[in-house]
Order: C-alpha cells, then sequence, then structure tokens
C-alpha cells in the first residue's frame, strides 16, 4: 500500500480534475527499491549511457527519488559514472559495470517494461474516480453548442442529456447512417469542455505486474498542457522541484474511443506479453473518463449475450475486474460512459432484463425531408457548392420514395462524389441535376 497522495487542489479555468502531486520521496511513490533499481537498469541497459537527469526525465521521477536507486546501485558496483558536469549528480554520466549488465539482463528477463515508473493500483483508482463521467453538469445550453453541427429534432436532443448527465449506459439504435457515431463524439467534445481533461497514468501496477494504460494511439495528449511533457527547461524544473505534478501521469482529452465489430471478449481482459511480462490495460479501461461506443453492436465477433453477460456487473457496480498470469484478481473502476450502437431491433439482441440495466434507450429514426434538406444545406455550404433543390427531388422522386430510405450520411457521400467528378474533370466544383444523378447512379446500388 502506498503512502496517501497529497494533491494539487488549485483547478484551472478549464475545470480540470486536481491532479496528482509528484512524491517527495520513495514511499510516496508506491515504488518499492527492488522495483525503483530494476527500472533504472533496464533503461541503462536499453538506452546506453545516460544523464541522471535524462534518467529522471525517462522514468518521469524527481531526480532526488531516481537518486536513491542510482546511490544503491553504486554501493552494489552495478552501474559506474563515466563523466560529467561538475554541477551534482543530476549532471553526472552512468553506465552498467559488467556485474550491473548481467543484473540488467535478468531484470528484462523477469520483466522487460522500460519507460514511466507505473503509479500504485489505489491511486490510479482514486484519481480515477476523482474525475468520473457521473453527474457532470450539463444543461441544454450547454450541451447545444457542441451538437451545432448536427441536425437533430428537438426531442432526441432532449433525451441525449439525461442520458449523459446520469453517467449511466445507452442504446442508441436506428436505421444506419443517421449518425449514431458522429453523436457519441459530440458527447466526447461536450465532455471535454464540461469536465475538463483528464490525467491517465502511463503504466499502474497491481498485484506484482505492471499494466500499461496510456495508449497514444487512443488518447488526446491536451494541448494546454503547458509543455510538462516537453524537453524545455519548464520540464527540467519539474524534475527538480517539489509540489508540481506527478509527471507519471499525463493529461488527455477525455477520451472517446469506438470499437465495432472486431470486439471480442480477448479485448476486455489484460492484454498479456508472454515474452516481455507485462499487461496492457484492456479498452474499456482506457476509456475511463470518457466515452466507450461499441458501434454496430450485434456484429461483434462474440454474441451480444456473451458480451453483456461480462459486463452485467460492472454496469451496475461500477466497477470491474481484471486477472493476471498468476490467476489474482483486482477491481479497477468502470467509470466511463458506455453507448452500445445498433442498426438491429435490441429486442432482437438481448433480453428484457438486460435491456433494463441499459438505463437510457435512445431512438434515431431516418431523417424526415425537412431535415434532410437542412442536412443537405449544410454539407453543401461546407464543400462550397449552391443548394440545389431540383437536386433533393430528383433524390426523393428516383430513390426514397421508392423505397429506399433516406440517410443522413447520404447527403455528405452524394455530395462528396459530386465534387471528385468536378475535380477529375478540372470543373469548377458546383451542384446540377445530372452530377447528383450521376453520384447516385454509382453510390446507391440497385439489386
Amino acid at each position: 500500500m502506498s503512502h496517501p497522495k497529497r494533491v494539487i487542489v488549485d483547478l484551472d479555468a478549464t475545470g480540470v480534475p486536481e491532479a496528482p502531486s509528484s512524491p517527495e520521496n520513495l514511499k510516496e511513490t508506491g515504488l518499492s527499491m527492488g522495483l525503483l533499481t530494476d527500472l533504472i537498469l533496464r533503461s541503462l541497459y536499453h538506452r546506453g549511457v545516460m544523464l541522471g537527469l535524462d534518467l529522471a526525465r525517462y522514468l518521469c521521477l524527481p531526480f532526488k527519488i531516481v537518486e536513491e536507486g542510482i546511490r544503491f546501485l553504486k554501493e552494489e558496483k552495478c552501474i559506474e559514472v563515466t563523466g560529467g558536469e561538475l554541477i551534482g549528480r543530476v549532471s553526472y554520466k552512468f553506465a552498467l559495470t559488467d556485474l550491473g549488465r548481467r543484473r540488467a539482463q535478468d531484470a528484462t528477463t523477469q520483466c522487460a517494461y522500460v519507460g514511466p515508473a507505473p503509479v500504485p493500483l489505489e491511486d490510479y483508482v482514486e484519481q480515477t474516480y476523482r474525475q468520473a463521467v457521473t453527474g457532470l453538469a450539463t444543461h441544454p445550453e450547454s450541451l447545444r453548442k457542441h451538437f451545432a453541427h448536427l441536425v437533430l429534432k428537438e426531442d432526441l436532443f432532449n433525451a441525449i442529456g439525461p442520458a449523459i448527465i446520469s453517467g449511466k449506459s445507452v442504446f442508441i439504435y436506428g436505421p444506419p447512417g443517421n449518425g449514431k457515431t458522429a453523436m457519441a463524439r459530440a458527447i466526447g467534445d461536450f465532455m471535454n469542455a464540461a469536465g475538463g481533461s483528464i490525467f491517465v497514468p502511463y503504466a499502474i501496477q497491481a498485484e506484482g505486474g505492471i499494466i500499461t494504460i496510456f495508449d497514444p494511439s487512443l488518447h488526446q495528449v491536451d494541448e494546454s498542457d503547458s509543455g510538462v511533457h516537453d524537453e524545455s527547461d519548464a520540464r527540467v524544473k519539474e524534475l527538480l522541484s517539489t509540489g508540481t505534478v506527478d509527471q507519471r501521469w499525463v493529461r488527455i482529452r477525455r477520451p472517446v474511443i469506438v470499437t465495432g465489430g472486431e470486439l471480442n471478449l480477448d479485448m476486455l481482459d489484460l492484454r498479456y506479453n508472454a515474452a516481455a511480462n507485462f499487461y496492457q490495460a484492456p479498452l474499456h479501461v482506457k476509456a475511463n473518463g470518457g466515452v466507450f461506443l461499441i458501434d454496430d453492436f450485434g456484429r461483434q465477433l462474440v454474441s451480444p449475450k456473451e458480451l453483456l453477460n461480462r459486463w452485467i456487473l460492472p454496469l451496475e457496480d461500477r466497477h470491474d475486474f481484471l486477472t493476471i498470469a498468476s490467476g489474482k484478481k483486482f477491481q479497477v473502476p468502470f467509470e466511463q460512459l458506455i453507448i452500445f450502437s445498433t442498426n438491429l431491433d435490441p429486442k432482437d439482441l438481448v433480453d428484457d432484463a438486460f435491456l433494463r440495466r441499459i438505463r437510457h434507450k435512445v431512438q434515431i429514426h431516418a431523417p424526415t425531408r425537412d431535415v434532410y434538406e437542412k442536412i443537405f444545406a449544410a454539407v453543401c455550404k461546407r464543400l462550397g457548392m449552391a443548394p440545389l433543390p431540383e437536386a433533393i427531388d430528383y433524390l426523393y422522386n428516383r430513390y426514397y420514395n421508392q423505397g429506399r430510405s433516406p440517410r443522413a450520411s447520404d447527403c455528405r457521400d452524394l455530395l462528396e462524389i459530386v465534387q471528385s467528378i468536378c475535380r477529375y474533370r478540372r470543373q469548377p466544383v458546383h451542384l446540377t441535376r445530372d452530377l447528383i444523378a450521376e453520384a447516385a447512379s454509382s453510390f446507391i446500388a440497385e439489386f
């Protein structure tokens, strides 16, 4: 159990949750001396000779804590000083001795993780609940501007707000191409504005294992981070000063993670790298503090029943259990707004007992003609075309009144084809009835 963490209580103007504060000593990091020295050995083995400050940067720990591990390893004759300036150990160059190289190889065999030092599980749990989506202040005025780019009927807009403010699960269903994914992303944008950014650790330590959390392919670093993670003088001061933000955490925008038909049960468990002996967190853990959208629900490699059974307890209790290779389990928060989006009838996918656990059901219908015309006009404006009522008349007479249901996405897809045709023919981008007919003939399949 790590030392209870102090937090920086100053919140910035965007409402960023309290940031984890930099540890003052080894005990406050939650690391053992053994783990700290293993991280130093692996870092030097992986990267070669390093300055003391570079080691602190690499491990995202204050130098005075890294220095404790350096001193221990020097006494053990595992590292040596190979040069440096006269301004202190922070500028010394450190390298492995032959004994240190053998120790580093042994440490790598046990666990090959290198990079920022992990934070204790309990610190991660505490921070995640601090920045949960549940209870974000939401009202129509604040929500509306984040949906301004979408054309929504008022009843649909009014159904979204209570779903967001509850922080509970949402079932969005309706025909394809009508904005379910776009709505989920708009919810994520709103959360960033209303709830500020959040902090996630590079990695955590749980039950003796290291689990990576921060994923640059899914998490967007907050650009207002004021250079916390750059190589500037400010970054150096962060590592040498006290009372600053713990560099083992990354400030990110609230994540919006989308998965579709590729989702399977294995993706909801820890991903174990047997060769390196550490883990990667599952998708729903990476989504904590944000939105997790399961798109095309019902078309996954796993059946809806199996998938939802996996989440019966997390949906109700707001926590989940993960299992490491030894079989030990540990508890993690399940603190995201989870959205199930499907083109299928929910009653064909799950039973009433499970539908009850999904608190909000939002149905999206095919757009009425007045809504379709507004979407069409908005896309025309974005692409630099003048709206043409005759083009919409043609689509309705030729397709939509003949049985094909209109889709909101048709407007974008058809007009982008028109744009491509004009560019290919080296014509100014414009809209005519003949061009929309040509675009529709290649886009709308008729079997």
